[in-house]
């Protein structure tokens, strides 16, 4: 498949997961694991039902690695999903398919207001079809960071929103100046439809403990720190002062 038939499956598997919420679920608890919900498994079920009729091999956070060769999707079929239990309107869809070069064409869908973010690499990035301008020589200085996990220090102005996918989007998009993550337990389909959409348009993301980000590894946990390049040192120097991630 070209860069756009793999776009055109993965909107075709975000307007899946948009179209099974719209019946009535239940957004409570999935009872099978801790910090699983059942619209995770809704969104999960959508997702794969689309992406395994187009061959695609899946990493999802809910169902695993499946078989197969060749370019990975990796799919966070409910990111946020503790948001949305609450009624919050921030929580998303994000997939992204990975091929031998890194992270290849990713689509990030905000359920809470129905924007959508894609991206291909070396293509620029898109908020509901607009391209998204180049922040790569966006100066440091005063605004709001995103977090995961609380700060142990004082780091100025910060929100801790609880879905990493849309976090970073709007670091891509300006409406963050950053990105912090103070836990380091994100896995990779937190950040990877979001890595694309940030660097495709100049912001950096790097790994708090420098370790590869595009790992496909169901139990790897990492700690991304996304900014523009003039802020990205400050950005660290926050994240290292808090020590190790946990």
């Amino acid at each position: 498949m070209t860069a756009d038939d793999v776009l055109a499956v993965l909107h075709e598997a975000a307007d899946a997961v948009v179209d099974a919420f719209t019946e009535s679920i239940d957004w409570g608890p999935s009872g099978l694991k801790t910090g699983q919900y059942a619209s995770d498994l809704v969104a999960d079920a959508a997702v794969l039902a689309v992406l395994g009729r187009a061959g695609l091999r899946v990493l999802s956070e809910e169902s695993g690695l499946g078989p197969g060769d060749g370019p990975v999707a990796v799919v966070d079929p409910l990111d946020g999903s503790t948001n949305a239990s609450l009624d919050l309107p921030w929580f998303a869809t994000s997939l992204c398919v990975v091929d031998d070069e890194g992270p290849w064409v990713a689509v990030v869908h905000n359920h809470g207001n129905g924007e959508r973010y894609d991206a291909i690499r070396g293509g620029g990035a898109r908020r509901d079809g607009a391209a998204l301008p180049d922040r790569s020589n966006d100066p440091a200085g005063p605004g709001t960071t995103a977090v995961n996990g609380v700060p142990s220090h004082e780091i100025g102005w910060f929100r801790c929103m609880g879905a990493a996918a849309l976090d970073l989007c709007a670091v891509a998009d300006g409406r963050f100046r950053g990105y912090v993550d103070f836990h380091g337990g994100l896995g990779v389909w937190d950040y990877a439809g979001a890595l694309l959409i940030c660097r495709e348009v100049g912001i950096e993301v790097v790994d708090a403990e420098g370790r590869d980000l595009v790992v496909l590894d169901h139990a790897a946990r990492r700690a991304p720190v996304a900014g523009p390049p003039a802020l990205l040192d400050e950005l660290l120097g926050l994240r290292k002062s808090a020590g190790p991630a946990h």
